[in-house]
Order: C-alpha cells, then sequence, then structure tokens
C-alpha cells in the first residue's frame, strides 16, 4: 500500500513513468504466479508419504501444502491484485487523455522511407520545443521481433524565439544536418501542460511509432 500511494501520487502530478510500466509489470508477474500456482506448488520441495504399489508410483506430500508462509503470500497477491489494476485504470485514464490532445503532423514533402528523420516535440511547461532526431530500430527476442523509437535532442527553441512555419524549420534543419538529405519530418502538437519527460515525450513516442506504421 505505501507503493501504490507513491504511484497514486506521481499520477496526480501526471507523471506516468516509470510508474505507469512499473505497476503494469508487477501486475502482470502476480497474475501469472497466480495462474501457476499449481504448477508452482508441483516444483517445490516434497516429503515421500508412501508407495503407491499397485500404478508403481512414490507418492509425495508437497512441502507448500498446508505451509502457511507460502498460503499468506499467495493470498497477499490475490488481495493486491484488484488494488493494483485499480491504480493501473487511473493511468490509462491520463495517458489516453494526453494522446487525445496530442496531434502529430507531417511537415512539407515526405520520403518513402520513414524510419528515421526529425521530429519536434515541445514542452508547453517549460516554453520549450525540442528538436529530435529519432530513428527506428529492430530487436528480436527467441519468438518475437519488435521495433523501438530512439530519440536524440538536437536543439532546444524557446516558444517566444519560434517565428518560423514548419516547413521553414524543416528547410534549416536539412541544411544544417547533413546526414539525412530528404529527411521525414514530424511536427507534435498539443497544449497540455503535463511533464515532458514522464509523460508527453513517452506517450508522443508512442504515437509517432503507431502513425509510422499506421
Amino acid at each position: 500500500m505505501s507503493c501504490l500511494k507513491d504511484y497514486y501520487a506521481e499520477f496526480s502530478h501526471n507523471r506516468l513513468y516509470p510508474a505507469f510500466k512499473e505497476l503494469v509489470d508487477v501486475t502482470t508477474t502476480l497474475e501469472g504466479l497466480v495462474e501457476k500456482k499449481e504448477g508452482m506448488e508441483g516444483s517445490f520441495p516434497q516429503h515421500l508419504t508412501g508407495v503407491d504399489i499397485e500404478h508403481q508410483q512414490l507418492i509425495y506430500d508437497s512441502a507448500t501444502e498446508g505451509d502457511p508462509e507460502f498460503q499468506r503470500a499467495m493470498d497477499l497477491i490475490v488481495w493486491s491484485l484488484p488494488h493494483l489494476k485499480k491504480a493501473i485504470d487511473e493511468a490509462i485514464n491520463i495517458y489516453h487523455f494526453v494522446e487525445e490532445h496530442l496531434d502529430i503532423e507531417e511537415v512539407g514533402i515526405m520520403p518513402v522511407y520513414k524510419q528515421e528523420g526529425y521530429w519536434t516535440v515541445p514542452d508547453t511547461r517549460a516554453r520549450l520545443t525540442y528538436l529530435l532526431r529519432y530513428e527506428v530500430s529492430l530487436f528480436s527476442s527467441s519468438t518475437e521481433r519488435y521495433r523501438s523509437l530512439k530519440t536524440r535532442v538536437l536543439e532546444t527553441i524557446q516558444f517566444e524565439t519560434l517565428h518560423k512555419t514548419p516547413e521553414t524549420l524543416k528547410l534549416e534543419v536539412i541544411e544544417k544536418y547533413h546526414d539525412l538529405p530528404n529527411p521525414a519530418m514530424y511536427m507534435c502538437e498539443t497544449d497540455m501542460d503535463f511533464p515532458y519527460e514522464s509523460t508527453l515525450l513517452p506517450i508522443a513516442k508512442r504515437k509517432l511509432m503507431a502513425q509510422l506504421y499506421s
């Protein structure tokens, strides 16, 4: 409950990450433990209690059967899951609210290759616009392939000094940074006064990734 209070405190200040991800990871793990409870009990040390001659089997009594510590732990897990899911629901509501008030627009003529490019994301609280270089990278597990979006800050621009059109800014970026001669460029727009690092940027990254592969 102490940890949940800390998570709720983060959400009350509209700070989603890393609390949101931690909550989801913990809940997923605990749900998996509950689902595999029977398999877990079978994997614990067992006591030999007899022999079944007819079926030629040894009879074991699981060391966890009736173990009050084990049962207390499982009861605590089952009790905690609704509280964790309630906190996750609150985080999801914040996530969807921010996502609905955040738009990502293409700037100028877009190339066919969009896995690398430039991107602007505003920090409305600090009245800054971040110019970012983004790149989609692929990595694989033993069973699946995943995509991740890497970003790197190139510049920060004060709101008061940003009087250029998006197309003009794109031309200046092309002239200044020469690694992508015909780059994709996106502009993120929002009027939400939410924390940049812990909320706006992570949600914007997921929304850009979805747009790149829509």
